[in-house]
């Protein structure tokens, strides 16, 4: 907000598989923000989907993800920010924690410079600093050690802090920061940090005219799918949204909390991941709608559910306190949750069985992040996927399919395989068509 204010227009990006900073970095920009990711994604889609998008603005800032080296495993740099910053031919803002730190700092900086010769660094920033006597020590510190330039420094602030939760942050639909945050945020960057110093330190990008395979969009909408879209349900890869209407889409958003029921003329569902354990209540209540779900599904509509998606379309969700909401009913399933973390990481799935994102042997490339697991499985059920982890060991079975109702804990996305969204709008088609015949 910051560099908005200067009048600048910032394209915002964030390195990895998160849905929740995004949608914080839209509310700040006014633009909507692109994950990158290089395990994921492969490296020319990155560099077109960066080009792409990059170019809607004048100055682009990338979030990292995690430590800056931190990745897919220990041994490479696959799935990093480093990675990342290497491929666009960007610098690195590096940012260190440096509570209880003082000289130490500039060990830690040292480090993080001399580690990699093929980065480059357009500046440093202290966070969680005591006082401004504290950042007097750090600049200290590190003047005469790295070549880093240092940018100042934040103090902690509860004012300026955004609360947590399972999953990381509260999401921008639970937690939305009004214009008045907004401008405190950007006041506190304009006096505790060096943009002018920044900003000379960033180098001119060429963006080339490329036209990548999200900006063929076929002009013609051949089906209409609904999408989930409430705070119970916010987790999409803006890519996948974007990649099913490249197919000829046309997407129609709804509340499973709050909507009285399913927007009119569809051909398939597609409901993403969120918290849908904070809204069980609510979820079980919508009666009407839930009902209408599972109707779609006995007539083979295309529905297509991840992670808390998944959650919606099986019987019930039991939450931490034993309370049972019956959900959908779509799968045979009961969902619990549980207080630590049941499962995280990047996945490769194979299709196992012929779906509605795929046939047989198809791979796609997500990640799974979640506390909650099935505590029932019916036997009739069929998996549809096989998963491998980020170190090639198989996973026990996910992906399940009912009629064409395919659900998951898996977030996938669809730019590591388009053919997904191709084949989940086909089968919407095939849907619309067999509907057509009843009539």
């Amino acid at each position: 907000m910051a560099l908005t204010r200067r009048g600048h227009r910032v394209a915002p990006f964030k390195v990895g598989p998160d849905f929740i900073d995004p949608g914080h970095h839209s509310r700040i920009t006014g633009m909507i923000s692109r994950n990158l990711d290089g395990w994921m994604l492969s490296k020319d889609y990155n560099l077109e989907s960066f080009e792409r998008n990059a170019k809607k603005g004048d100055i682009a800032i990338i979030e990292g993800v995690m430590g800056l080296y931190d990745g897919y495993d220990g041994k490479s740099e696959a799935g990093s920010t480093a990675q990342m910053a290497k491929w666009l031919g960007l610098p690195v803002v590096l940012v260190v924690d440096a509570k209880s730190m003082a000289r130490s700092a500039a060990a830690v900086i040292l480090g993080f410079e001399r580690f990699d010769p093929g980065l480059s660094f357009a500046g440093v920033i202290f966070n969680n600093l005591g006082s401004n006597r504290h950042l007097s020590y750090l600049i200290d510190a590190v003047g005469e050690t790295i070549e880093i330039p240092c940018l100042g420094g934040l103090v902690i602030d509860e004012k300026i802090a955004i609360p947590e939760r399972h999953l990381g942050l509260v999401t921008r639909e639970d937690h939305c920061p009004g214009d008045e945050t907004i401008d405190l945020l950007a006041n506190v960057i304009e006096e505790r940090i060096d943009l002018d110093i920044l900003l000379k330190n960033l180098p001119e990008i060429n963006i080339s005219d490329y036209i990548g395979p999200l900006s063929s969009v076929v002009n013609k909408k051949t089906v209409r799918i609904a999408v989930a879209r409430d705070n119970a349900f916010c987790f999409y890869y803006q890519d996948n949204l974007e990649l099913l209407e490249g197919q000829g889409a046309e997407l129609a958003f709804f509340s499973p909390i709050s909507g009285d029921d399913l927007p009119p003329n569809i051909d398939g569902i597609y409901i993403g991941g969120g918290y849908p354990e904070l809204f069980g209540d609510k979820l079980a209540k919508n009666s009407k709608l839930r009902d209408r779900i599972k109707e779609k599904s006995d007539d083979g509509m295309p529905i297509y559910g991840e992670c808390g998606g998944f959650m919606y379309l099986c019987e019930a969700l039991l939450d931490q306190n034993g309370n049972r909401y019956p959900m959908a009913g779509c799968f045979p399933f009961t969902t619990a949750m549980f207080p630590r973390l049941k499962a995280l990481g990047y996945r490769e799935i194979t299709l196992t069985r012929d779906t509605i994102i795929g046939n047989q042997g198809l791979t796609i490339r997500g990640h799974e992040f979640h506390y909650s697991e099935l505590n029932k499985r019916a036997q009739e059920v069929k998996s549809a996927y096989r998963i491998s982890d980020r170190l090639g060991l198989d996973k026990p079975p996910d992906g399940y399919l009912v009629n064409r109702t395919l659900g998951s804990y898996n977030h996938l996305h669809f730019g590591s395989q388009p053919e997904a969204a191709k084949h989940f709008v086909e089968n919407c088609l095939t849907y619309q068509r067999q509907k057509e015949k009843r009539i």
